[in-house]
């Protein structure tokens, strides 16, 4: 089994909604990808939510910390090939309009708090979200 580093993003635009992306056209989650050789968790999380929205103006308001969970499978469930560590951060942005440059991301949506949890897709998604939501 593959283990790997990630880093991604809770979002907040001024109206305080969350952005998630839509993975592979099958799956929503937030903006989060594998941290490349040689970066931070912090610029790959940057990196990940530019390439999967378009949105570059990310004001860090802090750390959330981080949780682990096997990679998304295609037809939902686990892909138990690869076990990740996700961290994520939470920023802040007045960037309004969304357009993903990874065509492997084809959608990226602004969304309402309470409907953030209903809409992530894999479960360790959710629950890390619930866990953090008072501190945004």
């Amino acid at each position: 089994m593959k283990r790997t580093q990630c880093a991604g993003g809770v979002v907040l635009n001024k109206k305080g909604l969350v952005l998630l992306v839509n993975q592979r056209g099958t799956s929503w989650s937030f903006p989060k990808g594998h941290i490349d050789k040689g970066e931070d968790p912090l610029t790959a999380a940057r990196r990940e939510i530019h390439e999967e929205s378009g949105v570059t103006d990310l004001k860090l308001i802090k750390d959330l910390g981080s949780y682990e969970r096997y990679k998304s499978g295609l037809e939902g469930g686990d892909d138990t090939s690869e076990f990740k560590t996700i961290h994520l951060f939470l920023f802040s942005t007045d960037h309004e309009k969304l357009q993903p440059l990874d065509p492997c991301n084809p959608e990226a949506r602004w969304v309402d708090r309470k409907k953030v949890a209903g809409l992530l897709t894999h479960q360790k998604d959710k629950e890390f979200f619930r866990s953090v939501v008072h501190k945004i």
